[in-house]
């Protein structure tokens, strides 16, 4: 029987995942967690085989929870699920050890094979994800000025290219307006770049958001 454990802070995602996995056979949900913390408490006490986690949670970003999980525990199958599209967190997310990427608007048609597919000890990776590596590849070699950035920083930042305020970040991560603008004074400064709008136009070429509305 593989175990899984469901985090996510919207009780309805979670009642609607457990219901996709309740109708196959050999896979149950023992357990949920709505918060970053909660998770690192129940995987210290208990053992699952899969962990389904949201990027965005309102105590820690999904990207911290995966790399203190990794961190600790190695072995453990995170399967990232999330709104944002794959070309923002999916190579983020490989790199920091997860087993796969699913974005919310393909559920539930890959997530029980996603959930199969890592439990054979193997990385789950939609076509799309597939043709972001073949690009990154090349990509890597050159190297990307937002590669320097932390994941915190990277998320901020594609947020200000998505067009909200600093009091909108704010707000979203728990945060102060004095910190959002320090963060984006780093930003600025590990990306060489003067203002908002060198930001703006970096992302989008980039194609770190999804600019088609």
């Amino acid at each position: 029987m593989i175990k899984i454990l469901i985090v996510d802070d919207h009780p309805v995602v979670r009642k609607g995942l457990k219901q996709i996995m309740e109708e196959t056979k050999n896979i149950t949900v023992v357990d949920e967690a709505e918060t970053g913390q909660e998770v690192l408490k129940k995987v210290k006490k208990n053992k699952y085989d899969v962990v389904l986690l949201d990027i965005s949670l309102p105590d820690m970003n999904g990207l911290e929870v995966l790399r203190a999980l990794k961190s600790e525990y190695p072995e453990i199958n995170v399967l990232m699920l999330s709104i944002y599209p794959e070309e923002q967190y999916a190579m983020r997310s490989l790199r920091g050890g997860a087993s796969g990427y699913l974005t919310k608007e393909k559920l539930p048609d890959e997530l029980i094979l996603a959930i199969k597919t890592v439990t054979q000890g193997r990385k789950y990776i939609t076509p799309s994800v597939a043709e972001l590596l073949a690009i990154n590849i090349e990509k890597d070699r050159i190297g990307l000025p937002h590669e320097v950035l932390s994941d915190r920083e990277f998320r901020i930042m594609c947020m200000m290219a998505s067009g909200k305020t600093a009091s909108d970040i704010a707000d979203e991560l728990s945060l102060s307006v004095k910190t959002v603008s320090t963060y984006r004074y780093r930003i600025l400064k590990k990306m060489k770049m003067k203002n908002n709008a060198e930001i703006i136009r970096y992302v989008i070429e980039q194609k770190l958001i999804d600019v088609r509305g």
